[in-house]
């Protein structure tokens, strides 16, 4: 876990990063996997780190950081392919949690993520505009209320809990974050595919 004099920064980076993956997420792809993996390979190395000296655990998170980027970066199917088995695995457990269960099946949950692995690979445009929207907007919102002084997710943002990055808790006083999760996700992918349209319509335009 970062110090806490580091949360704040965290917290901004988060609500910053957030809102860029939310809203051009498709047209700065290999930015968001290299975002992405910067900060999954900075928790996981604060994670390991445990409790020492604050350069020794930032020098860590930095170069997990650096490491987990590249790795994204250089993987750009395989993060198209993680995107849409998360996006299944996502899909699954609300649905899941919609009929009164706690969560699917290990079995079940592991071949909805290949199939949605499968299906991204062959809608790559679609599942990255979605993914990169769902993924943003959520970012963005544990930054803000890290930067409004929230616990949770402060201690999301310095890199406490690596899967309470993202909580699914359905109790009504966490609903309103997840009505604004989903609408600001959704404005995202209609900017994106308002943006990436009109791009497409002017290379058209070009080549003929």
């Amino acid at each position: 876990m970062l110090p806490a004099q580091y949360a704040t920064p965290a917290a901004v980076v988060l609500a910053i990063g957030g809102l860029l993956t939310c809203f051009v997420g498709y047209r700065l792809f290999r930015f968001v996997l290299g975002l992405t993996g910067f900060i999954v390979g900075a928790m996981v190395s604060a994670q390991i780190m445990g409790p020492t000296h604050t350069w020794t655990l930032v020098l860590a998170a930095l170069i997990g950081g650096i490491v987990g980027a590249v790795l994204m970066i250089a993987a750009y199917f395989i993060g198209v392919g993680l995107v849409g088995a998360g996006l299944a695995a996502l899909a699954l457990n609300l649905l899941w949690r919609a009929f009164g269960h706690a969560d699917p099946p290990t079995i079940v949950l592991v071949l909805v993520c290949v199939l949605g692995a499968l299906g991204a690979l062959s809608i790559v445009r679609y599942v990255a505009i979605f993914g990169t929207a769902l993924l943003g907007s959520w970012t963005f919102i544990v930054g803000a209320l890290a930067l409004a002084g929230d616990k949770a997710a402060t201690s999301a943002a310095s890199g406490g809990v690596v899967m309470g990055f993202y909580p699914l808790d359905p109790v009504p006083s966490n609903m309103w974050i997840m009505a604004g999760w989903f609408v600001l996700a959704l404005l995202g992918a209609l900017a994106q595919f308002a943006t990436t349209s009109r791009s497409a319509g002017k290379k058209k335009a070009q080549k003929s």
